[in-house]
């Protein structure tokens, strides 16, 4: 449940009457100011570009209607790119501490247990690869640790603090903010983020249309609860419950479990006492097994995509530009995709001259994945809505975003000649590999990688003179030779192979294009 600027202050500053003035300066203090990009919005999507935008020096101002970050668990699954991403920003130590694997599911009827089966297909790290499963933990946890980088970075969040409205000019965004006790502030940025949700301000204020279908009739609700007479050794899951499958999943490093369950018909009960009786009529387990309810909402599975992503100065990332069923865990591992694949190339336009006509590439490159994967979770769910595919159903390389990538995208150059399609190519996300330093120490690319950075991959190949501020670094043979194969490989900030090429001369051109002289 939102709570006020008010009730924010009061949890954080203990009551302090001088630190409640400050606060209230800071969330609604004179205007009109000047920011270089406007996040809306403090869930994965916003969190995420704002960590990125503050690595790269740009100034940012990142707002958040509601008085506290989300309270809720659900989008529970790191897929293994996102964890790749986390790892880049500095954060993946904490997200692996505070969660874990995925447990077996465990199924149930008439109060006895059917036995253990496993939901997704477990990988093996590998050098290429190391995160290969899908990682649990709650999204409330996920955005917290999000927000503590942030503070790290520099950056902050203004809670209680919603977009009212908004002017687009040729060179900038204004834009008028609101508290929640009614003070208004003017804020001029150079861009506009809309990370605010599927129902958020910025995208119905720009006009930009959303076109989906409804993927299952029935409603759902999923919740936070506190559980006794249940082990936290499994996934449980009732799939003959009235009106749907209920599962209750344990959250890692909490004492809670998180609820989900479909209901045949009308709008669910997220009460507390709803809840319990959902439990209660689902499950062997009596409605005081239910010891405490801690969040819950209602929500009607849907898939859809805005009509565009970019509208002038103003972007859409995240859950405001697309909507998934939660079936394959994608929903909130694709929204930090988005601001992964924008935070830099604003930070490229911002900080290293790169040519304002690299924006124009992220819709470019974002929407067809965004498609595609609105296709992949739909599908997931009504297979096991329907029971009709339990190989469909699983969860594996069709949902780790390993795979995805920006083949034919407008920033890919492939120049090598003869590749099996099964080949790394430009537009694929560039593998880790160890190797050797000049000093003989043992490294991984992903280190050189990470960062705000262009980088030079220079495999069995000579490596040329490259301008100030792009690394490069020459391997032969190894892990690398076998991953990447011969030649120059142009690495974005985002850890996708931009250019491929076995001719020194093209670099400079390409490297150019990206703000890098």
């Amino acid at each position: 449940m939102d709570e006020t600027v008010d009730e924010y202050v009061d949890a954080n500053l203990g009551g302090n009457a001088d630190a409640k003035r400050d606060a209230d300066k800071a969330v609604a203090g004179p205007g009109p100011e000047a920011t270089e990009v406007l996040i809306v919005g403090a869930g994965p999507t916003g969190l995420t570009l704002a960590c990125d935008l503050a690595r790269h020096g740009v100034r940012a101002l990142l707002v958040e209607r509601a008085g506290t970050l989300f309270p809720g668990s659900r989008g529970k699954g790191l897929q293994p790119r996102t964890q790749e991403v986390f790892e880049d920003l500095g954060v993946l130590d904490r997200i692996h501490a505070a969660g874990a694997p995925y447990p077996l599911m465990m199924a149930w009827e008439n109060g006895e247990r059917l036995g253990t089966w496993d939901l997704i297909e477990r990988g093996t790290p590998g050098p290429a690869t190391p995160y290969a499963d899908v990682w649990m933990i709650p999204q409330w946890r996920t955005q917290e640790i999000l927000y503590e980088r942030l503070l790290e970075l520099g950056g902050q969040v203004l809670f209680g603090t919603a977009l009212t409205g908004l002017e687009q000019h040729p060179d900038r965004v204004e834009v008028v903010l609101t508290t929640a006790g009614g003070g208004t502030r003017t804020v001029t940025a150079g861009y506009l983020v809309g990370a605010d949700g599927g129902r958020g301000a910025v995208r119905r204020t720009l006009g930009v249309a959303m076109h989906g279908e409804e993927v299952d009739p029935r409603p759902a609700l999923v919740a936070d609860l506190r559980v006794e007479g249940l082990d936290r050794d499994n996934w449980h899951v009732w799939p003959k419950a009235p009106g749907g499958a209920l599962l209750l999943c344990p959250m890692p490093g909490t004492e809670e479990f998180q609820l989900f369950a479909q209901v045949g018909s009308g709008a669910p009960d997220t009460s507390a006492d709803g809840v319990r009786a959902l439990v209660a009529a689902g499950t062997h387990l009596p409605a005081s097994a239910v010891t405490e309810v801690r969040w819950a909402s209602d929500f009607r599975p849907r898939a859809a995509v805005a009509e565009r992503f970019r509208e002038g100065r103003v972007f859409l990332a995240g859950d405001a530009a697309h909507i998934h069923s939660p079936a394959g865990g994608q929903g909130l591992n694709t929204s930090v995709q988005d601001a992964y694949n924008l935070g830099w190339k604003l930070g490229r336009v911002l900080r290293a001259g790169a040519p304002e006509s690299l924006l124009d590439s992220y819709q470019e490159e974002r929407y067809p994945v965004a498609a595609a994967v609105i296709g992949l979770s739909t599908g997931l769910h009504r297979a096991e809505r329907d029971g009709s595919d339990d190989r469909r159903a699983r969860r594996g390389k069709d949902t780790d975003q390993l795979a995805v990538g920006y083949r034919g995208g407008p920033l890919t150059a492939e120049e090598r000649h003869g590749l099996d399609e099964e080949a790394l190519q430009a537009g694929d996300r560039a593998p880790d590999s160890p190797y050797r330093a000049a000093d003989g120490t043992a490294r991984r690319l992903f280190e050189l990688y990470r960062g705000t950075h262009l980088t030079v991959l220079a495999v069995d190949r000579d490596l040329p003179v490259l301008p100030a501020g792009v690394r490069g670094l020459r391997l032969d043979g190894g892990h690398a030779a076998d991953a990447y194969g011969p030649g120059l490989f142009v690495i974005r900030p985002d850890g996708y192979v931009g250019l491929a090429t076995h001719d020194p001369a093209a670099l400079p051109g390409y490297l150019a294009a990206l703000g890098a002289r």
